[in-house]
C-alpha cells in the first residue's frame, strides 16, 4: 500500500523507514505540505499521512475522496489543521498519535521555566564574551511558587510530577479531571482563579473552537505582576498581540514559546538567509524576557519512535478494515 507521508524531514525518513522494514508498507515522502495548492500530488497514494503544518480542509478532504483516499493519518496528537466535520461527511477516516512521550514535551517545558528564570542565555552569551558579572540575572525559588497547568492529559499530568519535586504549589484547570492528579494532592480550579492565583501558568491543552485565545487581553490583565507564561501546546491559544501589548506594559515578566500562532510558516525551517515577514514574531523576538524555540518540545529519539509505530499501526489498522478506539478520531 502507498502511504504520502507529506511535510516530512530527514527525521521523519530514519524513524518511519527503519520502523517500516517488517511492515512493507511503500512510503513515499514528501518535503512540502499537503494543501489545496498540492493535493494534486496525493492522487499516487492509498492514504496520506500528515503533520502540524498541513492544512487538511474541506477542499482538501474532498480532492482526496476523489482520489479514492479514504485515510488520513496524522502524526500529531493535535486535530485544529483537519476539518473532521467534511471527513466524517465524505467517510475519510482520520487517526493521530495522542500519547507520544509525553516526557519530552514536559521536560522541554521545564527547560524553558528554567531558563527563563535564571537567564540563561543572557548569562551563557556573557561568559563567552569574557563577562563574568551577575548583575541583571538575578532569578528566583521555583519552591512554594504557584504553578497554574491548564489541560492535564498526558504532558500536563507528566509536568505536574516534575513540578512536585520542586516543591511548587500546583493549581490545574482542565473540563475533564485526573484522578492522577487529585491522587497527588493537587487542586483543580476555575481557569479564571488559576489565571488570578498564578505565578507561572503553562498551556498543555488542544485549540479548539473554545480554546482560541484562552489567553487574551482581559485575561492577561487578571494575572499577576510579572506572571510568567508558558505555551507548548498550540499558538492558537495566545493572542500574540494582547501578550505584546503584556509585555510593553511589564504586566508579563517572562514569556516562554514552542508555538506561535503563525508558526506553519516558520516552524522547522531554516530562515537564516531570509527576511522574516511576520511582524508580530519579530516584536516578540526584540523581548529580552521572551524564549521561542521552533515546536521541538516532541523531538527525542524515544518521542519519534513512538510516532512512527502509532502512525504506521494506524495504517495497518485501516488497511486491514478496523478501527483504534483510542487514536482514531472517526
Amino acid at each position: 500500500m502507498k502511504v504520502g507521508v507529506f511535510s516530512s524531514k530527514s527525521y521523519d525518513r530514519e524513524f518511519f523507514s527503519a520502523r517500516n522494514r517488517n511492515l512493507g508498507f511503500d512510503l513515499g515522502f514528501l518535503d512540502i505540505a499537503l494543501n489545496k495548492e498540492t493535493v494534486e500530488l496525493a492522487r499516487y497514494f492509498d492514504a496520506v499521512s500528515v503533520c502540524v503544518d498541513d492544512l487538511v480542509d474541506s477542499s482538501v478532504l474532498r480532492a482526496l475522496k476523489s482520489f479514492d483516499i479514504h485515510h488520513v493519518a496524522l502524526r500529531c496528537s493535535g486535530f485544529n489543521n483537519i476539518d473532521l466535520k467534511q471527513a466524517h461527511k465524505l467517510g475519510i477516516g482520520v487517526s493521530r498519535v495522542p500519547n507520544y512521550s509525553a516526557e519530552s514535551v514536559a521536560e522541554h517545558t521545564l527547560a524553558i521555566i528554567l531558563a527563563l528564570n535564571r537567564k540563561l542565555l543572557k548569562a551563557g552569551n556573557r561568559v563567552l564574551d569574557n563577562n563574568f558579572g551577575i548583575e541583571g540575572l538575578l532569578g528566583f525559588n521555583l519552591r512554594n511558587k504557584t504553578v497554574g497547568v491548564v489541560g492535564t492529559g498526558a504532558i500536563g499530568l507528566t509536568l505536574v510530577k516534575i513540578l512536585s519535586g520542586f516543591g511548587c504549589k500546583i493549581l490545574c484547570y482542565d473540563p475533564v479531571q485526573s484522578a492522577d492528579v487529585t491522587a497527588l494532592g493537587h487542586n483543580y480550579v476555575s481557569l479564571q482563579e488559576l489565571i488570578k492565583e498564578s505565578d507561572v501558568i503553562s498551556l498543555h491543552c488542544p485549540l479548539t473552537e473554545d480554546s482560541q485565545h484562552m489567553l487574551d487581553h482581559e485575561a492577561i490583565q487578571n494575572m499577576k505582576d510579572k506572571v510568567m507564561i508558558i505555551n507548548t501546546s498550540r499558538g492558537g491559544l495566545i493572542n500574540t498581540q494582547a501578550i505584546i501589548s503584556g509585555l510593553k506594559s511589564k504586566k508579563i515578566g517572562y514569556l516562554g514559546i514552542d508555538v506561535y500562532e503563525m508558526e506553519s510558516e516558520l516552524a522547522n525551517n531554516d530562515l537564516i538567509c531570509e527576511k522574516i515577514p511576520l511582524d508580530t514574531y519579530q516584536r516578540l523576538a526584540t523581548f529580552p524576557n521572551v524564549l521561542i524555540t521552533s515546536h521541538q518540545g516532541f523531538f527525542t529519539s524515544e518521542s519519534l519512535v513512538q510516532i512512527a509505530d502509532t502512525t504506521l499501526r494506524n495504517l495497518q489498522y485501516y488497511f486491514a478494515g478496523k478501527v483504534c478506539d483510542e487514536t482514531f478520531l472517526l
